[in-house]
């Protein structure tokens, strides 16, 4: 179904048909039930569009006030409420974000030192994107905004561009901490309160909305709808709104933060925003080369100069792009995700209304979606390495494994199987070959598909930590195991207590009040004992000394053994009256 709600430009009246009938095409080639579009020029909304439907199995209807989740359109809302800040004087973005997050921390001392809320909003802090923190769904914001002191940078800060989703969060809670509100309050009352636009912000939200679109996902020219995934890095990506309330939003950019008479935002601020600040990528096709600058992309397309941003997540593909010497803004929404329609619509409308023969994206990306879906059939199997199998019994890799950042994986064995649970995400795992598993690919899901978990041993044959590539553009992440067997047990603690002797030297172990054991040798410090795995211990002070408590007859340990990098050493229990 086709709905034309509104049209007073003559240009649009005539290729309205055309439009119509491009947009039915695209839609039936990428099986996307919904698409909503909205055209203004000049300070008016020439054109509010509506296709099919926003939930393919009831057949409801799309229309102009159709809810979608907007994706990184959001960013463009979150970068202009803090430029409102800067217009009052209540921030300057180019001082450090401590100044205003104090307990604020990067991986890199000189980088927390140094990284100003500008460099947030235009993705020059040295931090890739580390998506898979937020992504599971189960973190607050100000959890998401203590896990960055523990992941690497790939780069220096203010060196190259690198999407940083959770850069965008903690912008969010500089506006939080200036005006001791929460970022959906202050995005509510200062902007969509008075342009006048409906909109949410969780799925949770969106989900309970009369007039909502249901996400779907596509796979191997499969479509199936899904759940409404959760994004809370909110100010990175989680608005729901329609293209109605974006028209209002397009309009006051447009109007160099003007809206209805009423200046809500500096125009100097506005082109401050736009402004190329950050190369993003190289010339490509009918595109010039593309910059970031605070919360907006800019580029050019056919010589005009293009300003704005697109959205994509599980289930959603939008994109709104503002022309500004022609004084005109196009915003096209879809309920699938990694649909490339959002694009043609708007590089057709845009190529008409410039006078301009249209480019035929839809031939172009036809023929590049269709060997797509070829090698998807195709479905190329993961490498696996002949006759490898892994090295130790299935139960030896069962445990907890930790990361400060990306939090706790948990193995388990299942029968002749391993299953993993990390956060929200659960699956059983399947053997590649010698320590390397894979996480299943569940393609309607939230799920890192094929993930390659691999497990590493420490120098006595224990498994002792798991990595995975949850972010490419780092070293894989590392998760320790988690201590556990007796040396969690107090009981085992204080049968540990005791002297034991090699040689002329007398090796003291005693238990503190808070139930850690330390280590004192003869003619040297005092050293702390942290529980490692079974009856083993690690030496705090010593980087890869670890020592052991064998059991005798009695309950006592008989023996500590230590662990060393030069070998493996053995000192007996020696009774208390031994000389």
């Amino acid at each position: 179904m086709s709905a034309q709600l509104g049209m007073n430009e003559a240009t649009l009246a005539t290729i309205g048909p055309e439009l119509d009938a491009l947009a039915a095409e695209a839609m039936a080639e990428w099986k996307v039930p919904a698409v909503a579009m909205a055209v203004v020029q000049n300070g008016e909304t020439v054109l509010l569009k509506a296709h099919g439907q926003r939930n393919a199995e009831t057949g409801l209807p799309t229309t102009a006030e159709t809810h979608f989740t907007i994706c990184s359109i959001t960013k463009t809302f979150t970068a202009t409420g803090l430029a409102m800040l800067v217009d009052e004087g209540l921030l300057d973005w180019t001082k450090p974000v401590r100044d205003y997050i104090p307990e604020f921390r990067l991986h890199e001392a000189i980088a927390t030192d140094r990284v100003t809320v500008r460099d947030l909003l235009s993705h020059h802090s040295g931090l890739p994107r580390h998506d898979w923190i937020w992504m599971p769904g189960d973190l607050s914001r100000t959890e998401m905004l203590a896990a960055m002191r523990h992941v690497e940078p790939s780069r220096d800060i203010r060196t190259s561009y690198q999407y940083s989703n959770l850069g965008y969060n903690a912008a969010s809670i500089v506006a939080e901490r200036i005006t001791g509100l929460s970022w959906e309050e202050f995005t509510q009352t200062r902007i969509a309160d008075p342009l006048n636009m409906p909109m949410t912000f969780a799925a949770e939200n969106l989900e309970a909305t009369e007039d909502a679109a249901t996400p779907y996902i596509i796979h191997r020219d499969q479509r199936q709808a899904t759940r409404h995934w959760p994004i809370r890095a909110t100010a990175a990506g989680a608005i729901n709104t329609s293209v109605t309330a974006i028209a209002n939003w397009m309009t006051f950019l447009l109007a160099d933060g003007k809206f209805r008479g009423e200046q809500l935002l500096s125009s100097a601020l506005i082109r401050e925003m736009h402004a190329p600040r950050v190369y993003a990528g190289a010339p490509e096709s009918e595109f010039g080369p593309s910059h970031y600058g605070l919360g907006y992309v800019s580029t050019t397309y056919r010589g005009e100069r293009i300003v704005g941003h697109s959205g994509g997540w599980l289930g959603w593909s939008t994109l709104m792009r503002l022309l500004p010497e022609r004084n005109l803004g196009i915003a096209v929404f879809c309920n699938l995700g990694g649909a490339p329609v959002p694009a043609i619509l708007i590089n057709y409308v845009s190529d008409r209304l410039c006078g301009k023969e249209p480019v035929p994206w839809l031939n172009r990306l036809r023929d590049l979606r269709r060997k797509e879906v070829e090698r998807e059939q195709a479905d190329q199997p993961t490498v696996r390495k002949p006759n490898a199998p892994h090295g130790h019994d299935l139960s030896d890799y069962a445990g907890n494994y930790h990361h400060p950042a990306y939090g706790q994986i948990t193995i388990t064995r299942n029968g002749d199987e391993l299953h993993w649970t990390w956060r929200t995400l659960s699956g059983a795992l399947s053997h590649r070959h010698y320590e390397t598993f894979d996480v299943p690919r569940l393609v309607y899901e939230l799920n890192p598909d094929h993930l390659a978990i691999s497990f590493m041993t420490d120098r006595d044959g224990n498994v002792s930590s798991l990595s995975a590539q949850l972010e490419p553009m780092t070293e894989d992440i590392v998760f320790a195991r988690v201590a556990s067997g007796e040396c969690m047990d107090i009981a085992f603690r204080e049968a540990c207590v005791g002297r034991y002797r090699s040689g002329s030297i007398t090796h003291e172990i005693s238990l503190r009040a808070n139930g850690q054991l330390t280590l004192k040798l003869d003619y040297q410090p005092l050293y702390k004992l942290s529980p490692y795995q079974g009856a083993v211990f690690s030496i705090v002070e010593l980087e890869g000394f670890r020592v052991e408590f064998r059991p005798g007859p009695t309950k006592s340990a008989d023996e500590l053994v230590f662990h060393q990098p030069n070998g493996t050493f053995v000192v007996p229990r020696i009774d208390a009256d031994d000389v």
